[in-house]
Order: C-alpha cells, then structure tokens, then sequence
C-alpha cells in the first residue's frame, strides 16, 4: 500500500515543481541515486556536434560547439560548465587544424566559441551564487517553519497523530496555517487554525497563538478559558501590530481546539472558531461531528455575548479526527470544482477500514487535493489527524 502512496507523492511534487519552476527540483530530476547527471546534456551535445560535423559533407556546423558551454552553464556548476567550455574550443581547434575536411572555418569562429565559454561561465556562476543564496533562505525558513510548527514525538499525549503541510509559497515554505498538540494535568488538547492572509505577519499571528495555547493548555483545566485566553491573544496582537502601524492589524485567526480528557474516554470537547468542523473517521465509516462554527479568533467585540462554545461529542477509540485548512476545501480542479475530501476519505474507508489510521489519513487527503489541483495551490494546506492510542500521561 505504501508504494503507490509514495508513487502518488511524488507525482503531485514534480507537477509543484514544473509549476513554480523549483531549482532543488529540477536538481533531483538530474539526479541518479543521489549523483548528478547533468554533465550528461552538453556531453552529448558536444559528442553529437562533432559526428555531424565528420560524417555531414554539406553543413559546416562545427561552430556549434558554442552552444554547449551555454546548456552547461543552465544545469552545470561552474567548474563543470568551464570544463566543457575548454572542451568546446580543444573540439573546435581539432576540427578547424587536424580533420580539415573541408574549408577552415578560421579565426572569427574560433573567438566565437572562445567568448561564447567565457560568458557561459559568468553565467554559470551567477546562476550558482543565486542558488545558494537561495537555498540559504530556504534553511532559515526551514528553521522558523520548525520553530512554529514544533516536532511532535510519537504517541505525544497518548495521540497516534500525522501532519502533512503544504506553503503555497516555494519559497517561504511557512505561513499561516498551524498546528499542535499540548499534553497537561487535565488531559490532551489539540489546536489547528489559519491565520487570515499571508506573509510574514500570518506567521508572526501563527507564533504568538501557538505560545498561548501552549501554556494555557496545559494550566488551564478548562478548555472554555483555553479558548479565551486565544481569542484574547489574537486582539492583543492585533492591537500591537496596529499600534505599529503595520496594515496588517486586523488579521483574524479561524480555528479547531479539542480537548481529550482522561475521565471522557469515549467523548471529546471541540472549540471552532468560524473553521471548517473536523470528520470523525473510523472503520465504520466517515461522520461530521455536531459542532457548530463560532466566530474566528480576533472577532469577539462583533458579537454581544459569550463567543466561546465548548460542544461534547462522542468519538470513539478507534476513531480519528481529521481537520484540515482551506488549502483542503478550496482547492479547485481546472473546471472550477471544489475537492470534496470528507467523500473521497469515505470511499477510501469503505475500501479498507485500514485508511482511519491518522498517517493513511493525511496522505490520502494531501494526494487527493494536489490531484485535484493539478498540483496549483491556491492557498498553504494543513492535513492533520489524531487517535487515541492510550492514556495522556501523568503529571504531578
């Protein structure tokens, strides 16, 4: 089952790449068992120039040879692309003063050849220099992606849990989409939300709801007072950023808090802040859970009462919770058509009860979404499930 998993993964990364024009990408594409084999393109080329030019009495196409240097120095490095441009003049020079099989191409072709290696090799290192660069930004976005969206350990708060995320920025492979799991004294909660937006302040609004929830899940017994020390953490950040002066002050957060409690074995609590209600999903099937969309995070002073709704719902033990963000249910295929995802994790269910489990979940749901996307996300996607699969820890 895992092979086609991993085959449909891979399928859904290169139309990404062919999509966004990813260099690390196209790397892995030149790539054989971890060896680069891009020296093969103008090798070829090269080797390709000079029989035609032996084995052809009408063309004189030796000249040619300059186009090698400039295809190395598209997927080459630099000493490479200096190599074949060396190569392309040793060529030019053996036809031009040994085969003389015909007229003497001469001096003007051979500067040709000449200049057109030393600009590929500029060019090359150019290229190169960017790349680095770039992927120097892409370990510092690494590095605050797993700042935000923390690691979590196997069975963390005795959860069977999988995660999948997905930033519809290549470059900042971070947003506003978060996750996390948070054990305590009064069991196991569980957030997922999406900052409204994007760039950098969705990731400053994501941090700062991921502190909070971080320290009142695990002091707070209560989840209704979890879900209003985040809402009144979202208005704080947005009083701070527009006393900043920054345009994106009045952000809003959608969320899903949920709460495993040691003596509710068979039940769980669920907090939505105007976001899509997680799926139960299990052996017999897929169910929406009976949860009702409050208001997003940020968005209390709208209404004139409580904002927070605290809903019991049973699920049992070898039932999942599936939640998702928006990159999930607004993904459309190119005839404009939302990705049903609660109906496709159905089928799959129905096909083998062995896809509840939360990893099958979430490759399932990520597969299906870049298929039918065609692999264009319109937004970052978070694919996240949790089980129970024994009881939270204790703690003093």
């Amino acid at each position: 089952m895992r092979r086609p998993v991993r085959g449909r993964w891979k399928w859904g990364r290169l139309v990404q790449a062919a999509g966004r024009g990813d260099f690390v990408s196209r790397h892995e594409l030149l790539s054989v068992r971890g060896h680069t084999v891009a020296w093969l393109v103008p090798l070829v080329l090269l080797a390709g120039i000079a029989a035609a030019d032996l084995t052809t009495g009408v063309f004189q196409i030796i000249s040619w040879t300059v186009l090698v240097p400039g295809v190395a120095a598209a997927i080459c490095g630099v000493r490479a692309t200096a190599l074949f441009a060396t190569l392309s003049v040793g060529v030019y020079l053996l036809a031009d003063l040994v085969w003389k099989h015909r007229q003497e191409t001469g001096l003007p072709g051979l500067l040709l050849v000449v200049i057109g290696g030393a600009v590929a090799v500029v060019v090359a290192a150019v290229r190169v220099g960017g790349e680095q660069r770039m992927l120097h930004m892409r370990d510092i976005a690494e590095t605050t992606r797993r700042t935000v969206l923390r690691p979590l350990p196997v069975g963390f708060g005795g959860l069977e849990h999988a995660a999948v995320y997905l930033a519809a920025d290549s470059q900042a492979r971070v947003g506003g989409d978060f996750y996390d799991i948070q054990p305590g004294p009064h069991g196991t909660r569980v957030l997922l939300g999406d900052v409204q937006g994007k760039g950098l302040g969705s990731v400053d609004a994501a941090a700062a709801l991921l502190g909070t929830f971080r320290d009142a899940a695990f002091h707070e017994p209560d989840l209704a007072v979890v879900a209003g020390h985040l809402e009144i953490r979202m208005l704080r950040h947005r009083a701070h950023t527009a006393a900043l002066g920054h345009a994106d002050g009045d952000r809003f957060a959608t969320a899903v808090l949920v709460g495993f409690r040691t003596d509710l074995p068979d039940a769980v609590e669920v907090v939505v802040f105007g976001h899509e209600p997680p799926l139960a999903v299990g052996p017999r099937g897929v169910r929406a859970l009976p949860v009702g969309g409050g208001l997003p995070l940020g968005m209390s002073d709208l209404a004139p009462g409580p904002v927070v709704s605290v809903i019991r719902v049973a699920l049992a033990d070898d039932e999942a919770l599936l939640l998702v963000t928006d990159g999930v249910t607004e993904a459309r295929d190119p005839d404009g058509r939302f990705y049903r995802y609660g109906e496709a994790v159905a089928r799959a269910v129905d096909a083998d009860s062995a896809n509840a489990a939360p990893q099958r979940l979430v490759t399932l749901v990520r597969d299906g979404t870049l298929r039918h996307c065609r692999g264009r996300l319109a937004d970052d996607t978070t694919v996240f499930a949790v089980r129970r699969v024994g009881r939270p820890p204790k703690w003093p």
